[in-house]
């Protein structure tokens, strides 16, 4: 390390950073590492407040007990769980919350809820404890940890909401939202906004109702007439989400998703859609004919894994790659669906939606 001296000036802040990293083992993050630490440098160099440090150094703490926590679990697909917190168990939506949860722990997929009562403990309750994680908050109401996850380890407290909701959606697969106050209806938005902009997903978001309910029912009829109708949003948007009141369906809707699709990432300008199984070139042709709407440039074409994702642990799998217009993201949606409906699984895939 350089002297104390150094210390003085930025510059040399961040040489000696430079160097502290070049001194640790060999990391396949180094150039990451290296930006969030030279990121601290310059705050320490800038004008803040007290209190920013300690936001910024409590978000961090929440952040490194999320990314502990999940990290063997990377290869799990994850269903996150939105509902009051004041539902009893003895009403329908509690009962369909539980019994929703059970069935995808059956089909594989883990649970993940805010760790409170009401809808959050039915999620858990139906998964049962080792199926499950409670990302819980501190609240003067509502907010103690259910029966079902208190004391498991997979059990963390955030202290802020934002750190929380953002791995309720980072580690997720899948949402299911419940009826609920305040609360649901900013997680449902904030949900279609994530999706509608490309910054969450894509996956499968289902609105689910009590038996013959109407409460979603009635929200996506607002939908329709404030916001499609006055052309708020796109035509093609409410196919981010599908609303129901029957458990086949939804879990219909979730399984469905992952019969061929896997996951996607931008590599530069492209959309890399990475698949289970290969698909024919017919479907490849379609997929083209019917979505020509969605590409800025060229085709949708097969590609194996390109250059930059040479570290990915999906590397052997087949994609396709498109130059996508990063706005229609109701017609990516409904591409993925017909990439889905006419694919073809493998037996496994087909028997094991929920495998990363």
């Amino acid at each position: 390390m350089t002297s104390s001296a150094s210390f003085d000036t930025l510059e040399s802040l961040q040489a000696d950073i430079a160097e502290l990293i070049a001194r640790l083992p060999t990391l396949k993050n180094r150039q990451f590492i290296q930006q969030a630490l030279a990121t601290i440098v310059r705050l320490a160099d800038s004008e803040i407040e007290r209190l920013d440090w300690k936001i910024l150094s409590a978000a961090l703490a929440d952040m490194e007990r999320g990314f502990e926590l999940f990290y063997d679990y990377r290869h799990v697909r994850k269903v996150t769980i939105f509902g009051s917190a004041r539902l009893a168990a003895d009403t329908p939506e509690y009962q369909m919350a539980l019994e929703f949860a059970h069935a995808v722990s059956q089909l594989g997929f883990m649970v993940m809820t805010g760790g409170g009562g009401g809808i959050m403990q039915a999620g858990h309750e139906g998964a049962g404890r080792e199926n499950s994680f409670g990302l819980n908050i501190q609240l003067p109401f509502e907010q103690e940890a259910n029966p079902f996850i208190e004391g498991d380890p997979k059990l963390i407290h955030f202290k802020y909401f934002f750190t929380r909701k953002l791995f309720l959606l980072k580690e997720s697969d899948a949402v299911a939202l419940f009826p609920g106050g305040f609360g649901t209806q900013d997680e449902a938005f904030e949900c279609m906004t994530l999706s509608q902009t490309g910054k969450f997903g894509p996956v499968p978001l289902v609105l689910i109702d009590r038996p013959g309910g109407d409460y979603w029912r009635s929200w996506s009829e607002y939908i329709d007439k404030q916001l499609v109708q006055n052309g708020l949003v796109s035509p093609e948007d409410p196919s981010l989400y599908t609303v129901t009141d029957n458990l086949d369906v939804a879990c219909d809707a979730i399984t469905r998703f992952y019969q061929v699709y896997h996951s996607s990432r931008y590599v530069g300008d492209q959309l890399v859609i990475r698949l289970k199984t290969d698909i024919s070139d017919a479907l490849v042709e379609q997929l083209n004919a019917d979505f020509s709407d969605i590409i800025v440039k060229g085709r949708i074409e097969k590609s194996q894994a390109l250059p930059q994702e040479a570290q990915d642990e999906t590397v052997g799998l087949p994609r396709l790659i498109l130059y996508f217009n990063q706005r229609d993201l109701g017609r990516l949606y409904q591409m993925i669906a017909t990439i889905n409906q006419m694919g073809t699984p493998s037996a496994e895939d087909a028997a094991h939606p929920e495998r990363k």
